[in-house]
């Protein structure tokens, strides 16, 4: 595990703590690594799981998906990022979202369980694990809340223009890229890939944006 140290260090459910606490903590929830592939499911919908997991290098898609194969993306987990705390802190919920490998990397799976018991070593910074979890399942809720106001919207534009403005907020400017491709981006927005492209056409003619890929500019307010 100390080869991971680094991202553990940056990652906020590890904040305030030493290389050591880390290492005992790990060994305290049964921390176990996971290697994944493209387009690997780390959960499926329809399972239940004790573990949540840190993406530790790649990225994870969390996602929905109906019967017939169409996704909605609700959040990009990148090195350092949690997902599943919720399901993993209630055994025997049934996952009502997946998580899917967007590229190989590596996945560290910890047992929640054990984390919201009295620790066996009955160390000191269990506590702190604790708090930080908290905040770190804020974080998620702040995201969540983004990704409803974003849907409420009634088109396909009125999606875009408040997504892009949320990203430019974020980034603190008007420059910035977003963690979507077009597909991806279509899917987090519950639209129609072709009317979303669409759209950014407009939009790039109105001289409101400019893009190349996953790279956005706002050129001017909105009338």
């Amino acid at each position: 595990m100390e080869n991971y140290l680094p991202i553990l260090r940056s990652c906020p459910f590890f904040s305030g703590m030493e290389d050591g606490e880390i290492l005992s903590v790990l060994k305290c929830v049964g921390g176990r690594v996971l290697p994944v592939a493209r387009g690997a499911y780390v959960l499926r919908a329809g399972d239940s799981t004790e573990e949540m997991g840190l993406v530790l290098s790649g990225s994870v898609l969390i996602i929905q998906e109906d019967l017939w194969g169409r996704r909605n993306i609700m959040s990009r987990c990148s090195a350092g990022d949690f997902f599943a705390e919720p399901y993993a802190a209630t055994p025997g919920t049934t996952l009502s979202i997946s998580a899917v490998a967007d590229g190989e990397g590596e996945i560290l799976l910890l047992n929640v369980r054990r984390l919201l018991t009295t620790c066996p070593s009955a160390c000191d910074h269990h506590g702190k694990l604790i708090r930080n979890m908290v905040g770190v399942l804020a974080r998620k809720m702040l995201a969540f809340n983004d990704k409803i106001t974003h849907m409420s919207k009634r088109t396909t534009r009125e999606k875009l223009l408040s997504y892009l403005s949320g990203e430019a907020l974020k980034n603190g400017g008007s420059s910035f890229d977003i963690p979507y491709d077009r597909q991806q981006l279509a899917d987090y927005l519950c639209v129609d890939r072709a009317a979303m492209s669409a759209e950014l056409s407009k939009l790039r003619r109105e001289g409101v944006i400019r893009s190349e890929k996953q790279h956005f500019e706002i050129l001017t307010p909105m009338a």
